[in-house]
Parts: structure tokens; sequence; C-alpha cells
């Protein structure tokens, strides 16, 4: 059993007594001496000349201080993409600058062209009123449409890039022939048309931004809601702003959930920056709810045609794919990542498929941006495997959970390399799906469907077996691929001399609950009481440089950082001991908070060790520095390969088409665990978002490339009643080989394995209902789409 605040125990979360307090410091909770207020100007049509902002009525309102507007940037330099992705024929992608502000043209309804900063909120918004009536706005035609966008080279995003494409991607390209030969031949050919719904991350807590500026020193403090501070700074000095980074704090305080939406640097932060700069005091700007649907960065949106070859008795032979993702009106900065290399690498899935071939067309078009979202890209890949595999099944009338184990990669085969360049390091699928059908009780399958049935409902039972890739790596293989940073992380342990700890993290928790694992970890390698470990994070000022939180990087990788620092500690209080205690270094053992001399009694505390460090009295200062302070950086050798197997209840209702969620079981692969409770309430957001994904949410645009989801009155967000009590478990646990706490990730494992076990068992339902023409139904899947697809015979 793990010790109390240790490894493995289910603590409850530290944080939390901040937050269900009110206690919690937000971006918008801070109050500043002299604070004015920022309101945006957003483009109401989706595509269209800006001829003319006549901004002196606006300036001479009460309470005005300063308008912006897009040529007060023109300038400066845009906010880039993450990765330089090349296009099948080596070309590298197009990469139009992403403004400030927007000037000469708007792009997508919400786009930012001027912004107003006046003494109070109030007044801001008034006069950001008054601006947008005096701005004269040419509408062009709007491109909302993929297959139109790249169909119609007269209609541009960009007037520079033609066919509104971004790149054209194969992957592996070698392998394209071999697997059109294989589908040339194939016994069996299953093919399946699918969309990846567009998505509105939708965080509790809005985007909020505070500029500050000080005069005396040229320094500026940006607060912001950040998954990410050190990027944010290093966007804004290197890229945009040109302020030297040095000079550029950034600070992300509480935040109140991003699901990716808060990772990347967004247009609002550099402008309270040059605002604060200008007028010499801190400038402050909150997203109003409607603005975050028309400018936080969507997620999902692919149209896919994936096909699966196989013999007739299910035994994969290759799978195909060609997709078409919408990047939106600009790039922004893991948009072509998402669709690419944390989509295309895992087309094989948990499946020993000998062939694979991939290939993404990435499309501009007049709707807001496109990034990453929970899971990114691997919802996508797993929904288009899932699916295509069911159908297939069908198809041939096979047992769908013996034809995943026929597929299934063996526990004997690892490390194993994947048709589309990944190495698998450790798993084992048949024993997540063993427990899985465990878990769900398949036997009394029958008699819950004939009992559905009695009253009037279809019961169906959806299968999805997944993998995805976590904490996105080596740095050296990532700068092959076309990332433009590095993707290590690093940790400061710093030991005080009355023996209490601070370890400054370059991850940012926005409700993972680091504050509380970090120091579970911490207190189990140093062996002292977890309440005297604190966890800082979030400050550019007080953190060493880190790549933030986000593809369930941060125990993988910020956690192993802070593992190698206290190796670092460990290693110097074994010095020390050696001295004090009279012996050999290599004689000094650490347990449980103890140095101490092999086979002897003799023996020191880890307190007292750190008092000597501070206190070097009896001391090796000719060999030693003193202090006990580490710093580790870690660069991880390869993802972490979390992998699970999902299965979904539902009952449909025949006379609406309403889908309800009656039993959800996730037997997952998580490797070690730290937190067996926070594990949980991982699972269970990410099996809510996606269970989200595939009943309601839905983000669309009319013709004219206005969002008609605009709101929570239109957008249809998963309700407590969509959902049930969720059975989960992570006990079948193969540890990752590669990183020195055994752990992979879980924080996005919910929201890629749901979709497709929720799709499936509708299908399912369907088809016990008499319904077999119906064999695939796009998400989300709504009682009109299931309905509709019920009558159509």
């Amino acid at each position: 059993m793990p010790k109390d605040g240790g490894i493995g125990a289910s603590t409850k979360r530290r944080e939390d007594i901040r937050f269900l307090t009110g206690r919690g410091v937000y971006t918008d909770d801070l109050n500043l001496h002299g604070q004015t207020f920022a309101v945006f100007c957003r483009s109401t049509v989706a595509h269209g000349k800006i001829v003319s902002i006549n901004t002196a009525a606006t300036e001479a309102m009460p309470g005005v201080l300063a308008v912006f507007t897009g040529q007060d940037f023109k300038d400066v330099g845009g906010n880039p993409a993450g990765w330089l992705i090349n296009s099948r024929d080596g070309t590298p992608m197009r990469e139009p600058k992403r403004p400030v502000l927007a000037h000469g043209k708007v792009r997508h309804v919400g786009d930012a062209y001027a912004a107003v900063i006046a003494e109070t909120y109030a007044q801001a918004k008034d006069a950001a009123e008054q601006l947008a009536a005096d701005t004269v706005i040419d509408e062009l035609p709007a491109i909302v449409d993929m297959k139109a966008a790249v169909a119609d080279p007269s209609n541009r995003v960009h007037d520079e890039i033609p066919d509104n494409l971004c790149f054209d991607w194969g992957w592996i390209e070698d392998n394209r022939a071999a697997v059109d030969e294989v589908f040339k031949t194939a016994p069996h050919v299953t093919t399946l048309e699918l969309v990846n719904n567009r998505l509105v991350p939708n965080a509790m807590e809005p985007r909020a931004s505070i500029g500050e500026y000080f005069p005396g020193t040229g320094d500026y403090k940006l607060t912001t809601t950040s998954q990410n501070p050190h990027l944010t700074r290093l966007l804004i000095a290197a890229f945009v702003m040109g302020i030297p980074e040095n000079k550029l704090q950034v600070v992300a305080p509480d935040v109140g959930g991003g699901f990716g939406s808060k990772i990347y640097h967004y247009g609002e932060e550099a402008v309270v920056l040059a605002a604060a700069k200008k007028l010499k005091r801190p400038v402050r700007w909150t997203a109003e709810r409607s603005e975050s649907f028309l400018s936080d960065a969507h997620g999902r949106d692919h149209v896919t045609k994936i096909e699966l070859a196989c013999e007739k008795d299910g035994t994969f032979l290759a799978f195909r794919t060609e997709t078409l993702a919408n990047v939106g009106a600009y790039l922004s900065n893991f948009s072509t990542a998402t669709p690419t290399f944390l989509h295309g690498t895992l087309m094989a899935g948990p499946y020993k498929v000998p062939k694979v071939y991939v290939n993404v067309k990435t499309v501009f078009t007049n709707t807001a941006p496109v990034d990453a979202y929970r899971g990114a890209g691997r919802p996508e890949a797993t929904f288009s495997l899932e699916r295509v595999i069911d159908k297939m099944c069908r198809e041939l009338g096979l047992d769908q959970f013996e034809v995943r184990r026929k597929n299934f990669i063996t526990p004997d085969m690892y490390p194993y390399t994947t048709p589309v360049g990944l190495v698998y390091d450790t798993g084992n699928y048949h024993a997540t799906l063993d427990k899985a059908l465990e878990m769900t009780d398949l036997a009394g399958f029958e008699a819950r469907a004939a009992e559905a049935k009695a009253r009037g409902k279809l019961r169906g039972l959806g299968l999805s077996t997944w993998i995805e890739a976590c904490g996105i790596a080596p740095s050296n293989l990532v700068g092959v691929l076309g990332s433009r940073v590095g993707l290590y992380d690093a940790a400061t342990v710093r030991v005080n001399a009355t023996g209490n700890i601070s370890v400054m993290t370059g991850a940012h928790s926005h409700g993972q609950g680091h504050e509380t694992v970090f120091a579970q970890i911490v207190a189990e390698k140093l062996g002292v009481d977890a309440t005297s470990v604190e966890i800082v994070h979030g400050d550019t000022a007080k953190i060493p440089f880190g790549m933030g939180s986000y593809g369930s990087r941060s125990l993988a990788v910020c956690g192993s950082a802070i593992d190698r620092a206290m190796g670092k500690i460990i290693a110097k209080g074994k010095k020390i001991a050696a001295h004090m205690l009279e012996a050999a270094e290599g004689d000094i053992e650490f347990k449980d908070g103890t140095f101490s001399v092999a086979g002897t009694d003799k023996a020191k505390t880890f307190g007292e060790i750190a008092f000597s460090a501070y206190v070097p009295h009896n001391y090796p200062l000719e060999t030693l520095e003193p202090g006990l302070e580490e710093t580790a950086f870690y660069d991880p050798g390869n993802f972490t390969y979390p992998a699970g197997a999902y299965l979904c209840e539902v009952e449909v209702d025949p006379d609406t088409g309403k889908v309800q969620v009656v039993a959800f079981h996730c037997a997952d692969d998580f490797g070690n665990i730290m937190n067996p409770m926070i594990v949980e309430g991982q699972v269970h957001g990410g099996v809510g978002q996606g269970i989200g994904q595939a009943l309601c949410e839905n983000t669309t645009y009319d013709e004219n490339g206005q969002l008609t989801s605009a709101s929570f009155m239109d957008y249809a967000m998963p309700r407590a009643d969509d959902v049930p009590f969720y059975n989960v478990d992570y006990s079948c646990q193969t540890p990752c080989t590669h990183n020195p706490l055994g752990v992979k990730g879980c924080g996005e494992a919910g929201a890629i394995g749901s979709p497709p076990a929720v799709v499936n068992a509708v299908i399912d339902a369907l088809h016990r209902g008499g319904y077999d023409h119906v064999t695939h139904i796009d998400m989300p899947v709504s009682p009109a789409r299931v309905w509709a697809a019920m009558q159509k015979h």
C-alpha cells in the first residue's frame, strides 16, 4: 500500500481548498492601481476589405485613452505556427502572417481589427461600438466549405495563396505505392467517409490578460490565462513585438480550464502590452463568452475518407486515408502539427497492420483558427479507425471483439515499430479489452437489451480500442519533423535550510492537480511529508524555462525533470552525509528520508543534511559548494503510449432518435499511477467531453461565414443528465520503459476513446432494431440525425 501522501495514494487535491472556498486567484480577480480597460472591435463579416476606420469620434468620447488599429502593428511580426510542415513534394507550407490586429482584410467573424482603451469597461464598450459604426468594411464572398475552397482558386482567404491550401502532406510518402498495391488485390475493402465535427473548447474561465509596463526599468509584465507562459513569452519576444525576453515577465495564475485553447499566444496579449507601454498604466481585458466562441481556437474539423483492406477473416492488411483538415483563417501554434504528426502517426492504432498511408490537405477558410483541443489529432485518428473497423465487422459478419484481438500487437512484440514511424515501447491491449469486457458484464447484455426493448428502447453496445502518443519528443526528432521549439522541460528543487522544499516546474496546472501530485512524488523520493513541499509554477520570473502543459506531458516530461533534480539533491546529500558521518560516499544509503552508513546505525536525517548545507560548520567546503538546490532538464527519448478499451451502452428512442448513454466502462493502461483519484477525475472529464462531441456539440457556419452556434443557446454542451456514472479501471499497468516514473499520461484518454465507442453503440442499437441500412451517422448523433437516418430505406 502507498504511504500517506506518497506515490499511489489517493490524496485529496490540496489546491481545491482555495478553489472551493473562493480563494483562487484568476487573472480577472486581479485589480491593479490605475488600471484601464480594453475592448476589441471584431469583424461581423467573415471576409472583407477594410476600407476605413475613422477613430475621431471614438477618441473624443468620455474616458477614452487610446485607440489601436491594425495599422499600429503593421510593422511588427506575426504569431507563427509552431511546426513547419512540408508538402508531399517537399515544398514548405504556406504560412501567411497572422497580424496582432487585422489590417487590409478581415478573415473571419470575430477577427479583431481595433481595440479601445478607456478608464472603465463601460466606457470602453460604448466607444468600441462607436468605432465599429465608424468603420467601413466591404464584404467579400466567404470561403467556408473546405472542398469548395480547394476547388475554386478565384476566391482566396489570403491573396497570395491561390488554392487555399496550407500544405498537401503524405505520411509516409514512400509507403503510398505499396499501400495502393495492397488495396488492388485485397480480398475485402471497407470504405467510410466521415466528419470529425468542429468544437469550441468552452473552458469555464474565458481568456483574460493584463498588461503592465514599468518605465523605470523598461520591464513588461503580462498576466494571462495560459497553459504555457514561457512559450507565450518566447513568441511575443522573438516574433511578435521584439521585446527583449529578459524584459518580459509572463504570469499565469490560477487558470480555469484550457483543454488546449490556452496553449497559444493570442493577439489580445500583445495589444494590452503595447497599450500599457503607451499609457504607462495597466491595461486589462477579459473575454465575454460570445468573444470566446468567435475568437478562441476551435478544435477538430476533419473530413476524412478511410479505407480498410483485410482478409475475409478480418486480418488487417492496410489502412489508407485522405483527410481535409480545416485550419481556419490563420495558422495557430499547433495547427499544423495536429492534423499531421499528432494524427497521421497514430493511424496504425494498437494493431499490427502491415501498411498505412495517410494524406492530409490543410485548408484555409474564413472561419476561426483551428488548433489542438483535448487529444489533438489522436481523437481524429481513433474515430476514423474504430468506425471503419466496426463497419468492416458488420460487412463480413465478424465478431468485433475477436477481430480486434486477432489484430492487436502482442506483448512479446515490443518494442514495436509501426508502419507510420512510431516505436511503441510497451503495452498489453488484450488485457485492457479483457478488463473492459469483465466490467461490462457482456454475458448479461442480451437481457439488458431485452428489458430495454420492453420499454420501447433500442439498446446497443459499442467498443473502442485506442492508443495515443503523449509527451511529444524527443527534441532532435521533432526538430527534423518541423517543430520550431524544443520539447524538453525543466525543474528546480530548492531544499531550504529548515528542510522544507520548493519545486519550480515548467508545467502549468489548469485543473490537473499538479500541486498535489508533484508534491506526492517529491515526498516519496525524499522521504518528507508532502505538506512540506511547495509547487511553484506559472511565472516565468520564478520557474526555469519550460514548455507548459498539454499533450499529457506534465508527469512524463515535467515530472521526470523533477525526479532528475531530486536525484541530484540526493547525490549531493550523500556527499555531505559521508563527510559528517566520516564514511566513504559509496557506503552511504538513502531511504525514507535518512542518510545512513550501510551496515551501521550511523545516520543523519534529510533535515539535518539540509541544515548543514546552509550552515556549513561541518562541511566539505573544499570540494562542495554550500546550499542544496538543483536544476535538471529532461528531454524524453520517445513518446509515451497510453492505451485502453472503452465500452459504451446506449439506449435509442426509435420514435424521436434521442440517444441516452446508460453505461460507460473504461479500462486504461496509464503505466504507473501516481494518484488514483486524480486519474479517475481526468478520465471522467475526458469521457464527458467525448460524449459531448459524439452526441451534441457542433460548431456550424452558414454559407456567409456567420457562426450559427455562437452561444450556449445554439451550441449544445453536455449536461449532467447526458452522461452516466462511469466505471473506470487502470489496473492493466505496463510501465513506460524510458522515463524514470514509468508514467504514460492520462489527461486526454477519455476524449480519445469515447466518441467512437458512443457512435458504434448507436449503430449497434439501430441494427438490433432492424435498421440495418444505417451504417454510419456523423457526429454529433443528435436526435434529428438519428431519426433521419432511420427513415431512409
